[in-house]
């Protein structure tokens, strides 16, 4: 695989960025210098995660319309942005997720029930392990890129050869967080790597009305970091790319920038968003011929590699492991008004605490 140069990206003052691709549209290799190194193996396993999450993603669609989830962001049709990237990373990096990555989260080590009592508001969805390197998924828009710059620099303090990396979306990159984490980590060369999931819309406002930028990947050039534009259709470009950012931040050069066009195929959350009302049909139609699931199929039905029997198979594996899962969230005691008061102090205060008692009095503690 050829080397990205970052310290060239790093001096890109321009607003020109070339959205960089592997396979085409049809699933051929398009740009052979920078096909990853991976085994026919591996990248049949890169295939398996994408199905994995676009099989979660339609059965938490189905869960949260029957009741039994609550907030859910989808995540069809961004498989290779979120999987292709998190493929890359090492266990010792340190994930700080959005709304929208809990893939990324599951796939780094989270047990998939955990992520479940999360979307149900349950506080055990938020208890992790000791030496498990993520923290819960992010609600405030953009305020992931300063925590993900704080933890880079523990990081490089600690001498770790681990990155912090973290995602966001289109929108995000209008917050005051977006520059603020990102200048943080260029000023002190910390070791991170910052995602844009550039899907099109921050909620139902196109990219074009939130930002005059031509492109999200130039907004690095004020922070003095190296940015580079990746088509997010296309898994393995989204691994490459990754890997050699990953690679960059943790030898001690700094911060990396990477804008993903993707496109999310759902609503914004299952929340009452409705694209219809702001999304032609035209254009849905245009992404969906882009699905990165039918490149990745495609690209391995050609090489031999993959059947619709090993799909099956996989397929009805990954519908257990949700089943199992959902079980297991639905065994988790009742969370109770006084363990919310609990929570909320390290020190309790008198009258917190009578309420607290009170509260026990009538759960029949």
């Amino acid at each position: 695989m050829a080397v990205i140069d970052f310290n060239q990206l790093k001096n890109n003052e321009s607003s020109e960025f070339q959205t960089i691709r592997v396979l085409d549209t049809n699933g051929n290799v398009i740009n052979q210098e920078l096909f990853p190194d991976l085994s026919d193996e591996e990248i049949v396993q890169l295939f398996k995660n994408m199905v994995w999450s676009r099989i979660l993603h339609e059965r938490s669609t189905k869960l949260n319309r029957q009741g039994r989830l609550g907030f859910y962001a989808p995540t069809a049709g961004e498989e290779a942005s979120q999987v292709g990237s998190e493929f890359a990373m090492s266990k010792d990096d340190f994930l700080l997720p959005a709304y929208r990555d809990v893939p990324q989260l599951v796939l780094h080590g989270l047990p998939l029930y955990k992520a479940f009592l999360w979307s149900r508001g349950h506080v055990d969805g938020n208890k992790y392990p000791e030496n498990f390197n993520a923290i819960p998924p992010q609600i405030i828009i953009g305020a992931q890129y300063v925590q993900a710059a704080g933890v880079a620099l523990g990081l490089k303090k600690k001498g770790a050869n681990a990155v912090a990396y973290t995602y966001t979306g289109d929108g995000g990159t209008s917050e005051g967080d977006f520059y603020e984490g990102m200048n943080f980590a260029g000023a002190f060369n910390a070791p991170a790597v910052f995602f844009v999931q550039n899907n099109g819309y921050a909620i139902s406002v196109p990219r074009a009305k939130q930002t005059a930028a031509k492109t999200l990947a130039q907004k690095g050039v004020a922070a003095g970091i190296p940015a580079v534009q990746v088509d997010g259709m296309d898994a393995l470009a989204m691994y490459a790319v990754t890997k050699a950012a990953r690679e960059y931040a943790a030898a001690g050069n700094g911060p990396v920038l990477i804008e993903t066009l993707t496109y999310r195929f759902g609503p914004h959350t299952l929340s009452g968003d409705d694209p219809k009302r702001y999304r032609t049909a035209e254009e849905e139609q245009e992404w969906l011929e882009k699905d990165p699931l039918i490149r990745m199929r495609t690209y391995l039905d050609n090489k031999g590699l993959w059947s619709q029997e090993q799909e099956e198979a996989w397929t009805n594996e990954v519908n257990e492991q949700i089943d199992e899962a959902m079980a297991l969230t639905e065994q988790a005691s009742k969370q109770k008004v006084s363990e919310y008061l609990q929570n909320v102090f390290v020190d309790t205060p008198a009258s917190i605490q009578a309420q607290i008692d009170a509260f026990r009095t009538k759960e029949g503690e």
